[in-house]
C-alpha cells in the first residue's frame, strides 16, 4: 500500500507533475503493477530535478558530444552532414531479472544464428528437411558463394550481433530484427554512460547499476578466441572504409578501445594467401580482422573489381584458414528479413528449444498468401523492404495518405519478394524531455552480442527513441534520439 501511495506522490512531483500516462505500456510510470525497488529510487531522485536544469545539462552534453567527436554522418542527396545524436537525460532502466530474461533470449539465438549459418554453407540439412524454402536461402542477395564448405574458427560467424527488441502493450520483449553484418551503435552505449555519469551524478550515484567499461576488453578477446589456428599471440585490427563512412566516429572509438590498429583497405596487403598490415618497420602479420566494410567492397579479386576499399585476394586468404573475418562473409542471409519469419523454426531446428524471446508476426510477400494479406490489410500494417536498413523505405499503414498507400501497391505486385509486412505494434515508451516538458515516447533495444568460446552480452544496449510524438521510428537518420541504458544488478 505504502508504495503504491508513494508512486502517486512521485508522479505528481517536479518533473513529472504534467506527465501524462500513456495507454502503452510506460516502463517507469506505467507498468501496470508496482514499480521494482530499483525503478522507483529513480522515479524519485528524477522527481526531484525541474525542467530548467534537464534542459541546462542537456545543452551542455550536446556540447560535449560535439568536442568529443561523436557525431554520425546522414547522407542526403547533394550532401553529407554530420550530426550529434540527440541525448536524452532521462535513462532508460531495466531490472535484474529482464536483463537475465533479455540475455538469455540473446544467447540462445546466436547459438541458432550461427548453427543455421554453417549448415546452409555446408550440408544444408535445414533445406533439405523443408523447414525453410531453399530458394529463401541460396537465391538470397546476402548468400556468399565463396563460403560454401569454408570452416570457420570454432564455428562463428556471428562475432559482434546486434538484436534489436520492442516491448508491447504488456511489456513483453519481442526480437524485431536481428544485426548480424556490420551492427553498429556500441560506441554510444558506452559515451552514453560516461555522458551521464558526468552529467547527472547525483541521479546515477549509488545505483547498483551494471558496468559497460569492459566492452573493448571483451570484444578483442573474442577476437583473438577466432585467429586461426596455431596463433598464439594474433594481431587484431579494425579495417573501416575511411573518414567518408558514416559510423567512422564509432570505428575509431572501438579500435582504441580494443588497443588495435584502426586500418583501411590501403593498409593491408595479401602475399602468398596471407595478410599484413604496411608500417613504418616493414609488413606484419594480420590474423583477425574486425571489418566494418559490406561484403561487396571487401575484396576487388572476389566481389566488385572496381572497390577501392577493400583488400585484393583477401578472401583466398580467408578461405584457406590463414585470417579470420569478423563478421564472416554471407552473415547477411540471417539478418534478412524474410528470413526473420523462419527464426523461431530455426531455433526449435538447431536446439530442440523453445525461442525465449518472441518474435513479431511476419507476412512474406514473396510467398502468395503473404501478398495477399498484406495488400488487403495495408493501412494496418508496417511494409518493409527485406534489404534496406536506418528506417528507409517504409510504410507505416496507419499513418500513410492514400497516395502512399496506393504507391506501395503498386511496388507490392510489382517486386512482392522485396517486401515483408507486420503488424503495427504498440512499442513501449518511457518519460523524455522533450519541447514541451516530459512527455512518453518510443523506444527500442538493440543489446549486443560478443561470440568468441562462449557468448557475452553488453549489460544494457542502445536504446534509441523516437523523439517526434506520435513516431515509432527510432532510427538515428530519420530523427530518432538514445538513452541511457541503465541494467540494475538487483
Amino acid at each position: 500500500m505504502r508504495s503504491n501511495v508513494l508512486q502517486s506522490q512521485v508522479q505528481e512531483a517536479g518533473i513529472f507533475s504534467a506527465y501524462l500516462k500513456p495507454a502503452f505500456f510506460c516502463e517507469l510510470m506505467n507498468r501496470g503493477e508496482a514499480l521494482p525497488e530499483a525503478l522507483q529510487l529513480v522515479q524519485e531522485r528524477l522527481s526531484q530535478f525541474d525542467i530548467k536544469e534537464l534542459r541546462h545539462r542537456t545543452s551542455n552534453a550536446e556540447t560535449q558530444l560535439y568536442r568529443l567527436g561523436i557525431t554520425f554522418t546522414v547522407y542526403s542527396d547533394r550532401e553529407a552532414i554530420d550530426r550529434v545524436l540527440p541525448f536524452d537525460v532521462i535513462p532508460r532502466v531495466l531490472t535484474a531479472d529482464e536483463w537475465a530474461f533479455i540475455e538469455k533470449g540473446v544467447q540462445q539465438r546466436v547459438k541458432a544464428i550461427n548453427l543455421f549459418l554453417w549448415d546452409i554453407y555446408h550440408d544444408r540439412k535445414i533445406l533439405q528437411d523443408g523447414i525453410i524454402p531453399a530458394d529463401l536461402v541460396l537465391k538470397n542477395a546476402n548468400y556468399c558463394q565463396a563460403m560454401v564448405g569454408v570452416d570457420v574458427p570454432g564455428g562463428v560467424y556471428v562475432h559482434i550481433n546486434g538484436t534489436d527488441l520492442i516491448r508491447d502493450r504488456s511489456g513483453q520483449f519481442l526480437v524485431l530484427e536481428d544485426n548480424a553484418r556490420t551492427p553498429s551503435g556500441v560506441s554510444y552505449v558506452i559515451e552514453n554512460r560516461h555522458m551521464m555519469l558526468r552529467l547527472m551524478p547525483d541521479l546515477a550515484s549509488g545505483m547498483p547499476l551494471r558496468s559497460v567499461e569492459d566492452y573493448g576488453l571483451r570484444l578483442h578477446r573474442a577476437l583473438c578466441d577466432v585467429a586461426p589456428e596455431g596463433v598464439t599471440n594474433p594481431q587484431v585490427v579494425l579495417l573501416s572504409p575511411g573518414i567518408y563512412n558514416s559510423a567512422y566516429f564509432e570505428h575509431v572509438f572501438l579500435a582504441r578501445e580494443m588497443g588495435v590498429p584502426l586500418v583501411e583497405g590501403r593498409d593491408l596487403l595479401v602475399e602468398n594467401n596471407h595478410v599484413y598490415m604496411r608500417t613504418v618497420a616493414g609488413l606484419r602479420p594480420v590474423h583477425s580482422i574486425y571489418r566494418r566494410i559490406d561484403d561487396a567492397f571487401l575484396d576487388p579479386l572476389a566481389f566488385n573489381p572496381e572497390s577501392l576499399l577493400g583488400v585484393p585476394g583477401l578472401v583466398e586468404a580467408y578461405r584457406q584458414g590463414n585470417v579470420t573475418i569478423a563478421n564472416a562473409l554471407g552473415t547477411g542471409v540471417a539478418d534478412d528479413k524474410a528470413v526473420y519469419a523462419y527464426m523461431p523454426r530455426i531455433i526449435r531446428y538447431y536446439l530442440e528449444e523453445e525461442p525465449i524471446l518472441g518474435s513479431v508476426e511476419t507476412h512474406i510477400c514473396a510467398e502468395p498468401e503473404g501478398l495477399a494479406f498484406t495488400l488487403a490489410n495495408l493501412e494496418k500494417l508496417v511494409v518493409k523492404p527485406v534489404g534496406e536498413s536506418g528506417g528507409y523505405g517504409l510504410l507505416i499503414g496507419p499513418h500513410a495518405t492514400e497516395s502512399e498507400l496506393e504507391d506501395f501497391r503498386r511496388r507490392l505486385t510489382e517486386n512482392p519478394s522485396n517486401y515483408i509486412s507486420q503488424p503495427v505494434i504498440d512499442l513501449s515508451v518511457t518519460p523524455t524531455l522533450c519541447d514541451a516538458g516530459v512527455e512518453a515516447r518510443h523506444v527500442d533495444l538493440r543489446p549486443f552480442a560478443l561470440t568468441g568460446k562462449t557468448t557475452w552480452v553488453l549489460p544494457g544496449g542502445l536504446s534509441r527513441v523516437a523523439l517526434r510524438k506520435g513516431s515509432l521510428v527510432v532510427n538515428s537518420s530519420q530523427g530518432g534520439g538514445s538513452k541511457d541504458t541503465w541494467v540494475m544488478s538487483v
